[in-house]
């Protein structure tokens, strides 16, 4: 939860940013904010009122290899959270499996998705229930089998 008072992680001059989502384990929480370049991430995350006021204070960037572009950003309601679904996975061909993100992001049920240099996957999925997140991915056949996991995000545009 934001605390009252302090503005919204986004703003005219840095990308939007989308959190908290626990871990699965007790411990950090992701952040997935979007940047144009890995080195503007710093600036972007150390300059939020969140971060010095101490609400965030670490992060580990990992930066996708591939990303697919949300068609439309959603609108931006700084005091208003959205349940969406982290899925991550692994897969042997992210070119292929991209096309389960279009197909996904065409209906929906997407808002953005990549892939990681190791193969990994991560998608935000507009859908609440995490079974259905799932389930809309590992339909394709197109990730690794049994390795598709889903985690809730708080995303605060």
């Amino acid at each position: 939860m934001k605390p009252a008072g302090l503005p919204a992680p986004s703003g005219s001059a840095s990308p939007p940013c989308s959190g908290p989502a626990p871990r699965p384990t007790a411990g950090p929480y992701d952040l997935v904010c979007r940047a144009r370049q890995p080195g503007d991430l710093a600036t972007l995350v150390e300059k939020s009122p969140l971060f010095l006021h101490g609400l965030w204070t670490a992060y580990a960037p990992r930066s996708l290899a591939q990303f697919l572009e949300p068609w439309e950003l959603p609108e931006a309601r700084p005091d208003e959270a959205r349940v969406a679904t982290i899925v991550e996975g692994s897969t042997p061909d992210a070119e292929m499996a991209s096309f389960a993100f279009i197909e996904e992001r065409g209906a929906g049920r997407l808002l953005f998705g990549g892939f990681f240099a190791d193969g990994s996957s991560l998608a935000l999925m507009t859908l609440v229930e995490p079974a259905a997140a799932l389930a809309a991915l590992d339909a394709s056949g197109l990730f690794t089998p049994g390795s598709l996991r889903t985690r809730p995000l708080v995303h605060i545009v």
